[in-house]
Formats: C-alpha cells, structure tokens, sequence
C-alpha cells in the first residue's frame, strides 16, 4: 500500500487541511498517540476495559438462517453486543484515555446515529471527564432514544439547527468548539475522517474487530473468508474489519454505502460511489459535491451513514482497486433488517442493515463453499421509531 501514515497520506488522499489554531494541538495529538500506542502500560490499560468493560472478544456468530437462504456460509461479527450496543466504544475508550494523559478534561464529540454520542458520553462517565456532544437536529428527532441516554450518563448535548441539520453539520460545530477551546479540550472524533491523526487513530483502535475476526474465522474454518463485507459512513467499523485483511488479496471487501431514495443528487450519501476528490473537514478524500464544487445535501435512513464524505483510506483503497463499492437503498435496508429479526431474533442497526441487504446482490457469486463475514456494527433499538414509521 502507498501509505504515509508519518504524514497522514494514503495514496493522494489524507493530510491535515485546518486552521492554523489547530495545527499545534495535531501535532501535540500525533505525537503523545505514537508515544503511548506501543506502551506496555497504556496497551494492558486499554485491554482491560475492552475485556472487562466493553465485553470484548465479541461473537463470531454462525448464522444458520442466512446460510441456508443464500446457500453458503455467513458469520457476523456481533460488534452490537459490545457495551453501548456498537463498536463505537472501540475507539471512544482508546481516546478518552489518551485524552486524560494528554491532561484534557473535556470531551467534545459529534454524533449522527446516536452511537458515538452515548458511548463518548459513556466513557467520559467512566472516566471522570466533562462531555459536550453535537447531534444535528434532524438525527436528534429521529434518534430520541440516544440522546436521552447522553443526557442520563451526564453529557451535555447540543443541538445543531445549521446545514442540513444532520451529521455533517455536527462535525462542523463541533469543529468551532474545539478551535475556541482547544487548550482544555479533546476532540473525540468517532469516524476515520478529519485531518491527521484522526484516520489514523481510529482505524487502530477499531482494528480490534478485525484482529479478533481473523482470529475466529481460522478457528472455525481453517481458512479465511471469501468476502468481508460492512457498511461505510465515514468508515470506523468498516475500515476496522477490513484493515487486518488487507494483504490477504484472495479476501474480498467490499463496502456498502447508503443508496437512500435514489442516484440523484441529494437522494443518496454514497460518498465513495457518487462522489468525487475534494476537501472536507480537514482532509482530502471522496464527498459529495455539486458542479460548483458545494457539499451536497444528503439523505438515508440511517442517521449513521448520513454524512457527504468518507474517510481517506477508504478513499485510496477505492480508488486503488482493493475495495470495492456498492450501496443499497432505504427499503432494501428495511427489508434486510426484517430479514435478520425473522431469522435469527436479532435486530440489526439500520446502518448495518445495508450490509446484510447486499447478500441478496451477491448472490450470483456465491456457492455452497461461499464463507462470508458481515460486520453486525450495531443493534438496532435505536432505530425503532423509525422502522415503525416505514412500511415495506
């Protein structure tokens, strides 16, 4: 891979595009993160909680009743049993501890779905730090039971009636939070987007999941799986599954974005699959722009995969070949999280959803000797409401 991580670069895409108030408080992240990530100490800290806290390993769960529908054999890695319901705790512990050696005792935090909001909230509660979240008006309405669960564990949750109201306009006021503050706060980021460290940062603390997936999967088969396949917003539980494969090149990943109501712009948020190079909150990557060179609305679903952009080394391993890219619209997600609630009385997070809802695409290629992994990146309590509202 043509990778740079010292500079932040994948390929062409990455770097550090952000005010200049910002830059010293990057360089001082990068820096303490290099220190402690291979510190014996901070190592055996951080598998503590994700042993005894987050409930680490996760499953590897054989589901029969999607093998025997599409004639191969599918496991899912249950990341939504992990404490706070998703794999979003992964790379809030991690941060939040290197924020407290940092000596920062406030948390700042962006959420879209909910998840990486009740699991910031959850880890500065664990931790003794202050919490201020940003959740867009819209994702606030329809993800009501999140941002009451923020509220209880202690958060203060601030909502964002600019833009389209929705995730990407999260990030952007948590953004001026952090450059007014930045002396005393940390910026929790909870995708692998943002400027360097960022991509860096949570792309390893989110590799846990795909550590512990090729661990499991040669214990089960003796092999390792045909395809992994997992949903893409920003991209943490998708880079997170696919980092540990990437040099196996008989293992096929493919990233599932949300195709919402249709191709036209404005109707989807397949940043990778409809969008285009550009800048956005700090870093070069694919987002969704119009012929002005404008962010475009977006639209899905699933409040977590309701963002213009992607992260950056999803952006190179699209562009080089290494991912490939798909989406799936709203009622297929619907119907794929019937589908997983029927046969195996689990209910998927609606991000999820559009990963599971690709079996029915790929089927063409599959056999009876198919081994497939699909990342379960959350469960789907939060997304009720909706579901209720929507008829398929």
């Amino acid at each position: 891979m043509e990778y740079s991580e010292v500079l932040g670069k994948f390929g062409s895409f990455g770097g550090r595009f952000v005010p200049e108030t910002l830059m010293d408080n990057l360089m001082e992240l990068e820096k303490e993160y290099l220190l402690l990530k291979d510190d014996p100490e901070f190592k055996e800290e951080m598998k503590y909680y994700l042993n005894d806290y987050v409930g680490r390993p996760t499953p590897l769960y054989f589901s029969g009743g999607l093998s025997r529908k599409y004639n191969c054999r599918i496991y899912l890695k249950r990341e939504d049993l992990c404490h706070t319901g998703a794999h979003k705790i992964n790379n809030c512990i991690g941060q939040a501890l290197l924020a407290k050696k940092m000596g920062k005792k406030r948390i700042i935090a962006e959420t879209g779905a909910g998840q990486h909001g009740v699991a910031a909230a959850t880890v500065c509660a664990l931790l003794g730090l202050d919490c201020v979240v940003y959740m867009g008006a819209v994702d606030y309405k329809r993800q009501a039971v999140n941002q009451q669960k923020m509220r209880i564990l202690g958060a203060e949750v601030r909502i964002v009636t600019s833009g389209t109201k929705t995730l990407k306009d999260a990030v952007n006021e948590a953004v001026r939070d952090w450059v007014t503050n930045v002396s005393c706060s940390h910026y929790l980021l909870g995708s692998a987007v943002g400027p360097h460290p960022y991509p860096m940062i949570v792309r390893d603390f989110q590799s846990v999941i795909g550590r512990e997936t090729r661990r499991q999967i040669l214990f089960r088969e003796h092999r390792l799986p045909d395809f992994l396949i997992a949903c893409v917003g920003g991209g943490s539980n998708s880079i997170g599954l696919f980092y540990p494969f990437l040099n196996d090149k008989n293992v096929r990943l493919i990233g599932v974005e949300a195709g919402g109501k249709g191709d036209s712009p404005g109707e989807n948020a397949a940043s990778l699959g409809a969008g285009r190079p550009g800048i956005l909150h700090g870093a070069y990557s694919y987002i969704l722009l119009d012929a002005d060179g404008r962010i475009l609305p977006t639209h899905s679903i699933s409040a977590g995969l309701d963002y213009p952009g992607v992260g950056p080394e999803l952006s190179y391993l699209m562009f080089s070949g290494r991912l490939k890219v798909e989406r799936i619209r709203d009622e297929e997600a619907l119907k794929a999280f019937h589908l997983l609630s029927s046969l195996e009385g689990i209910l998927p997070a609606l991000e999820s959803s559009h990963a599971l809802a690709y079996l029915e695409k790929l089927t063409p290629l599959l056999n009876s000797n198919s081994l497939i992994v699909i990342n379960l990146s959350g469960r789907g309590d939060k997304d009720l409401d909706i579901i209720n509202n929507r008829r398929i």
